[in-house]
């Protein structure tokens, strides 16, 4: 008799922390939440803003920037890129 062990649950691939960080950036910036954000490729400062929800694929496609955005929905950043993952576009 063999008692076999039960597998565990596939879960999505794993996020390193750089990258949850730009994620975070971007998803704050997507949905405006104040707060100010700058990358300098590997440095990342988030003051304000939200980690992302698990389902959301959006990133920065620029190794360097700096965002402000203040209630009300006004927004000053040097990123005027898309968030969308690149290998999505229909087109």
């Amino acid at each position: 008799m063999s008692i076999s062990k039960p597998e565990k649950p596939q879960s999505l691939k794993p996020i390193n922390p750089p990258d949850l960080q730009m994620r975070a950036i971007a998803y704050s910036l997507d949905t405006l939440i104040p707060g100010l954000y700058i990358w300098l490729g590997a440095i990342k400062i988030r003051i304000g803003g939200s980690l992302p929800e698990e389902s959301y694929p959006g990133t920065i496609h620029s190794p360097i920037g700096i965002a402000l955005v203040f209630p009300g929905y006004h927004i000053y950043s040097t990123y005027q890129g898309s968030y969308d993952p690149t290998d999505n576009y229909l087109w």
